[in-house]
Formats: structure tokens, C-alpha cells, sequence
């Protein structure tokens, strides 16, 4: 992991459709970064508003929005939320016409962050007080200063509970011919984290994993959010690969389960203030607010939190934060090499 201590003397410095929420800033282009950490919560208030990019939950960002603006009642939070495939291109135009909408970006792609870091010239240094406090653990989870660790999410083994009342143990029981046609797969087209969750499948499941699940027959869908849908309805019975978002609607009643399995696979959600940023003052308040333990409890629910002992966060049992859960390397997840999996893949699963 990279890492470089971020120079805080923070006592004195400091293709989906969009969902968009209230998109829009007061603060305009060119506002600079206010001096001690009083001065930019100050500055954040006259700019009045902030903006993220994120590929996160939305109900999360949703709970995100509603804690961050009962904190800082004078400064409206606003989101945009969609995948990674959309919301690179935007930041990375935002960046070279200096036309920034976004303050904050929250991405789960490895490949880009590395690129992003070796390049630079996208990111502020991050100056949020929170960043210090020993529980959050900077040295693994801040990266050149820049990118840091907001949550993660792992896949795991998720059934319908009408269909397999007895649960699953083991990815293996997936491979059982009782499930031909009822599991559900994500196609990992256009999302270089899920070329890696199914790498690590090969590696973390068993050698060949893969290509036996593709022996099942497996229905194909276009996102994670798609998977939990047909797993509530009955469309499929159990996946492999699902994400936690299912513990929510097993929270809201849907005959649904989540487990994690011996070797669970996770992906961390980075995020960093935008040099194109239209309020790099809120921007920073947002950091530092995303990683307090009332953040914290907002954007992790259901997630694995980036501080410990959040409540509503992680699986039941388990201790680990978001910084335990290690970035890809990046040379597997090039643009090349991603689309030389998913065409194999796609050969595969869809023939």
C-alpha cells in the first residue's frame, strides 16, 4: 500500500443511470483553501454546499446526506451516484477544463487509483482532522496523502431462504446440480472490481471455481442491486458473489441470507478530494466528516466500517475494518487485461 503520512498539523490546517440528489453549488469555481481547521469549516459554511461522486449504496449515501446536514445544518450535501464507468470520465473532464462539479469522489476501482496516484494532479491532500485519530488507523488506510479509506464492501454467499432454508456453508454447495439455472452471476463488463472478485474466486474458492460455476448454468445480471432483486423474488436461489447490500433487505423482511465465507473477498470504497473541486472547504469537511464514528454509522451500514464498533456495520461476528481489506494490484486490472477476462467470460457464461 502506498502510503505517506498526510502532513495535518490538522490543529491548524487543514452505464447506469445517475441518481442525482439536489446537484448544483453555491460556492462557484475558484475558492481556495482556508487556513487553520476553524477557518475551512467557516469557509465550507459560506460555500454552502458539496458534491460526491460515489458508486456506494444509495440508501447510504441517502443516510450520508440526512447525518452530514444535521451536522452542518449551513452546508447542503449533494450526491451523484452511479458506477465507476460512469463517473471516471466525468471526474477526469471535470479535472482538465477546470469546470468541477464534484468535490469528493468515492470510487472502487483499484486500477484507476493507482493510475490516478502515479499521475497526479487529480486529488488534493487531504487535511481532515479524523484522519489522525489512532482508531481510523491512517497508516493502512490513507494512500500519497490523498486517497483514503471510507468503507468496503465484501462479497459472500447469499441465498433465498424459502428455497434453501438450511443455508450455505461453503461456495462449493453452489456447484450442487440442485442449483442449475438458479444462481445468479454478475458479468463483469464494464467493472474492473468484479474482474477481481472472480480472480480471487479461482484463488479464495478453489483452483477452477469459475469455470464450474459456469457448469450450473448461472443467470446472468448487469449489477450487484440486480443479484439481491432476483434473490428476494425468487428468480434465483443462492449467488456466490453477492454483496452485502443484501443484509439490507434481509433487515427489511426479503426472504434473504448473507454469509461470508472462509475466505471472504473484499473491495475497499476510496475516496479524495478533487483538485477541480467548486468547494474545497466543504470538501474537506465532508472527509473528515465521513470519517467520524457518526459517518462512519451512515455510510457503513451494512458495510464494513473504517472504525471499529460501529454499530449496524460489518457481518455479525466479524472484526474487520475497511482497511484490512487490501486495494487490487493494479497490473491485473489494466484496461487490456480487464477486457481480455471479460471476453473470456463472456465466452464462458454466455457462449
Amino acid at each position: 500500500m502506498r502510503f505517506t503520512k498526510t502532513a495535518t498539523a490538522v490543529a491548524g490546517f487543514v452505464s447506469a443511470a445517475l441518481i442525482v440528489t439536489g446537484c448544483g453549488s453555491s460556492g462557484g469555481q475558484g475558492t481556495e483553501l482556508a487556513g487553520s481547521w476553524e477557518e475551512i469549516v467557516a469557509a465550507a459554511t459560506d460555500e454552502g454546499s458539496v458534491t460526491i461522486y460515489s458508486n456506494h449504496a444509495p440508501a447510504n449515501l441517502e443516510a450520508l446526506k440526512s447525518a452530514f446536514e444535521t451536522e452542518y445544518p449551513g452546508i447542503s450535501l449533494n450526491y451523484v451516484r452511479g458506477t465507476d464507468s460512469d463517473l471516471i470520465p466525468r471526474v477526469e473532464v471535470e479535472n482538465q477544463t477546470g469546470n468541477g462539479v464534484a468535490d469528493v469522489h468515492m470510487t472502487t476501482d483499484a486500477g484507476w487509483i493507482h493510475r490516478s496516484l502515479d499521475s497526479g494532479g487529480l486529488s488534493s491532500v487531504v487535511v481532515a482532522p479524523a484522519i489522525d485519530d489512532p482508531a481510523y488507523r491512517a497508516e493502512d488506510g490513507v494512500l500519497d496523502d490523498t486517497f483514503f479509506v471510507t468503507s468496503a464492501t465484501s462479497i459472500g454467499l447469499a441465498w433465498n431462504t424459502g428455497y434453501v432454508p438450511d443455508g450455505l456453508g461453503s461456495p462449493e454447495e453452489l456447484l450442487d446440480p440442485r442449483f442449475d439455472g438458479k444462481v445468479g452471476v454478475v458479468n463483469p463488463a464494464g467493472f474492473p472490481a468484479v474482474v477481481h472478485i472472480y480472480r480471487r474466486m479461482d484463488i479464495d474458492y478453489g483452483e477452477g471455481f469459475v469455470d464450474r460455476l459456469a457448469g450450473v448454468n448461472p443467470r446472468i445480471y448487469g449489477s450487484a442491486p440486480a443479484i439481491t432483486q432476483a434473490l428476494a423474488s425468487g428468480e434465483i436461489w443462492a449467488a456466490p458473489g453477492a454483496s452485502m447490500d443484501v443484509l439490507a433487505e434481509r433487515d427489511k423482511g426479503a426472504p434473504v441470507d448473507f454469509a461470508l465465507p472462509a475466505n471472504p473477498i473484499g473491495i475497499p470504497f476510496y475516496s479524495h478530494i478533487l483538485s477541480a473541486a467548486p468547494n474545497p472547504n466543504a470538501g474537506q469537511v465532508l472527509a473528515d466528516f465521513m470519517l467520524t464514528p457518526e459517518g462512519q454509522a451512515a455510510l457503513s451500514k451494512n458495510y464494513i466500517a473504517a472504525l471499529p464498533g460501529i454499530a449496524g456495520t460489518g457481518v455479525e461476528g466479524s472484526e474487520v475494518v475497511a482497511q484490512d481489506i487490501d486495494l487490487a494490484d493494479p497490473e491485473s486490472l489494466d484496461a487490456t487485461a480487464v477486457e481480455e477476462y471479460v471476453a473470456a467470460w463472456e465466452q464462458r457464461f454466455l457462449g
